[in-house]
């Protein structure tokens, strides 16, 4: 039997629907759009557990989170579907949000620079 992870401790983030905007789009299939909340869940986690001391060390942990989303993107594309404009806007601004919300005033393009998608 597995645990269920800790809470965020963020209150801006406790209440935030990650990949909002891709959940009410049905091109998105809801399990893997599930699959990305993990990932970013899983990141404020790290962000919690690890705390970053700079905009360098947030990165290594954006990136790892990033690259998730590149292997995640090749299984949108197995199910016609793609991370395309609308779901690069979605993950971005949460990634943004997460960074901004920990303190960090990093551009979005550099968090997510290892993208694919």
């Amino acid at each position: 039997m597995t645990t269920a992870p800790p809470a965020i401790s963020n209150a801006t983030l406790q209440s935030h629907v990650f990949l909002a905007d891709m959940l009410q789009d049905a091109y998105f299939p809801p399990a893997l759009v599930a699959k990305g909340q993990q990932i970013l869940l899983r990141l404020c986690h790290r962000i919690e557990r690890d705390r970053p001391a700079d905009g360098p060390a947030l990165m290594s942990l954006t990136h790892a989170a990033t690259l998730e989303f590149n292997v995640l993107g090749e299984a949108f594309e197995a199910q016609d579907s793609e991370l395309e404009t609308a779901a690069r806007d979605n993950i971005g601004a949460d990634f943004e949000l997460i960074a901004r919300s920990y303190g960090f005033d990093v551009d979005v393009e550099a968090l997510i620079s290892p993208r694919e998608w």
